[in-house]
């Protein structure tokens, strides 16, 4: 604490860390090596927590995708809070362990807190469920030595009453896009998703002169550029939606367009000619939809009703039509998902020219109608480790076998983001994108280093020749979408970095998987030949099939080598055991 000089009363310094983000395709961070940026969006839930802390309340926040976390940061506070997702687990978990070694008192909420509160070591205080509502009883029995361990409110508070995010304590330019939500909660209430658990099934909405506020405020601090717009479903107040969006074209028309604007709808948006007008009016032009799957008898599984009352091969054809890319996420895993589901999803992702593809196996979140049912069946395994997109496990017994699956996943993914398919579905994209708004921005320095860096690193990345087959005919076809042939170049950069990178950590981590269980076979071993030639064989893929896989974990990129050296060191502990424990049965046998 500090005193401060206008009233001599204690202030309290509080440190608000947002954990880092592992490698993921939402990361997005080989693509922002082009744009020189740190993070792809900034930590907007604990930038509205620090709004709504008391005035004598001194903040500062810390985005680890930004900048790293250091001792002095953590010693000048008198509390740290942290939120995070359930993809931040491990950073989240080495976070409170520096904190717990600088003594200082540990405050955790958000997402990963509020579903596995009950698992998680070394914080003194969860303030779980929404800000609004438990902030202030916590920060209440605090300040006066009281405060218990866990704060939750299931009550959804009115969101009309929450003060704009403080965009001040954090560097704009580190990020790739900037961040705002207008409403919370989904009236929808898939068998998977945990946001109605979070939020409510009835979406609350901020008005439009608070959401216009913050538009300001970004735009008085010199903000150009994508907006990101984070509600879990933007169109569930189809109504409120309508009232807003003309609101935000006035707003834009009258700045020059200075927002390109994206976020989260259902398909159902294709069935509303006036909302996408509307949307695509106010700057939209892209939005994320939860597809999942082609199949219709899973969709029906998942109690994805609305995607059942359409055609959505032609409610993404029109949405693009109205000049808004669609981004999907789709699901595997499902009970009546088909042999032949990897093709099928392959199939309605490159017909839809969809190239931001975002494919993971299905995941039994805690709060969710589906761990539920999973439990009930004793089918669940384990917790989520919410980093589906590059952790092969899953934590329930799939009807399908799990290996198959997963198997098939591999494939999908290295399918998809195949240099050719991923252009191509490009090219499909740009020849069926309707007229979308411009935003009224100069070339800056920044642009011009993404486009040098582009031309040079992926000229010379081992898919050159595919990466100029796609912007030669992107230009030649539509010259005056260059600047959005060139994004999506970049983008696809990332998607295949990453694509490889995992598949290639995942194929050392089979193999060496494939050798351990191999190794059963000499538990039951009794004589001495048996025993002699099982450790023969242990000790020869020691000295010489692990230093080959340690080579290729070399060539891995630094984001991804350590999970390689970490399986390694495991397979490595694993065989010496068993090497000291035949060894040991040897000379029993005499």
């Amino acid at each position: 604490t500090v005193v401060t000089k206008e009233s001599g009363a204690l202030k309290r310094k509080i440190l608000m860390v947002y954990p880092e983000i592992p490698p993921t395709y939402w990361s997005f961070r080989y693509a922002m090596r082009f744009t020189g940026k740190k993070a792809a969006f900034p930590p907007l839930g604990l930038l509205t927590v620090a709004a709504l802390m008391p005035p004598d309340y001194d903040v500062a926040v810390v985005d680890m995708n930004a900048r790293p976390l250091l001792d002095d940061d953590i010693a000048k506070a008198d509390a740290v809070f942290i939120s995070a997702m359930v993809v931040q687990r491990d950073s989240f978990e080495r976070v409170v362990r520096r904190c717990r070694e600088h003594g200082k008192t540990v405050v955790a909420g958000g997402p990963f807190p509020t579903s596995f509160h009950d698992s998680i070591e070394g914080v003194d205080h969860f303030v779980l469920n929404e800000a609004e509502s438990t902030l202030p009883l916590f920060l209440k029995d605090w300040e006066q030595g009281e405060a218990k361990r866990l704060y939750e409110d299931a009550s959804k508070p009115d969101i009309t009453k929450t003060p704009p995010p403080r965009f001040d304590l954090i560097r704009l330019s580190d990020y790739s896009s900037m961040a705002l939500q207008y409403s919370r909660g989904c009236p929808h209430e898939c068998e998977f998703c945990d946001i109605t658990h979070l939020f409510g099934r009835i979406p609350r909405v901020k008005t439009p002169e608070q959401f216009l506020k913050e538009m300001d405020i970004l735009y008085a601090a010199s903000y150009r550029g994508p907006l990101f717009i984070v509600d879990d479903n933007f169109i569930g107040n189809r109504a409120s939606a309508r009232a807003l969006l003309p609101q935000i074209a006035k707003w834009q028309r009258e700045r020059g367009y200075p927002f390109d604007l994206f976020t989260e709808v259902t398909l159902g948006l294709a069935g509303d000619e006036k909302l996408m007008g509307l949307m695509a009016e106010a700057g939209f032009t892209m939005v994320f939809a939860g597809i999942e799957t082609p199949v219709e008898e899973s969709l029906a599984e998942t109690k994805k009703w609305q995607n059942l009352k359409m055609d959505m091969r032609e409610s993404v054809l029109r949405i693009q039509a109205k000049g808004m890319e669609v981004s999907g996420g789709f699901i595997l895993g499902f009970d009546a998902d088909p042999p032949d589901i990897f093709e099928r999803q392959f199939r309605f992702i490159s017909e839809t020219a969809i190239p931001t593809a975002m494919v993971g196996l299905l995941t039994a979140m805690p709060h969710t109608r589906l761990h539920q049912r999973l439990r009930g069946e004793g089918r669940l395994l384990a917790d989520s480790s919410g980093n589906n997109t590059h952790d092969f496990a899953i934590n329930f017994r799939a009807a399908m076998d799990n290996g198959v699956l997963v198997d098939g996943y591999k494939r999908l993914l290295a399918r998809l983001y195949a240099p050719r398919a991923y252009f191509d579905r490009c090219l499909a994209l740009l020849k069926r994108l309707g007229p979308r708004r411009r935003l009224n921005l100069r070339l800056n320095p920044g642009d011009v280093r993404a486009l040098f860096l582009s031309m040079i690193v992926q000229t010379f990345s081992g898919y050159g020749r595919e990466y100029w087959r796609f912007i030669a005919r992107a230009i030649i076809r539509r010259p005056w979408m260059a600047a959005e042939a060139v994004a999506l170049a970049i983008k696809g950069h990332h998607f295949i970095v990453i694509t490889r990178q995992i598949l290639e950590v995942e194929s050392i981590k089979s193999r060496l998987g494939k050798f351990l269980d191999g190794c059963r076979k000499w538990d039951g071993a009794a004589s001495r030949h048996e025993l002699e030639r099982g450790l023969n064989q242990l000790k020869a893929y020691r000295d010489e099939a692990m230093p080959r896989l340690r080579k290729e974990a070399r060539r891995l990129n630094s984001d991804f080598r350590r999970y390689a050296e970490e399986a390694l060191a495991s397979c490595r502990a694993a065989i010496e055991e068993r090497i000291a424990a035949m060894s040991r049965q040897m000379k029993m046998t005499g």
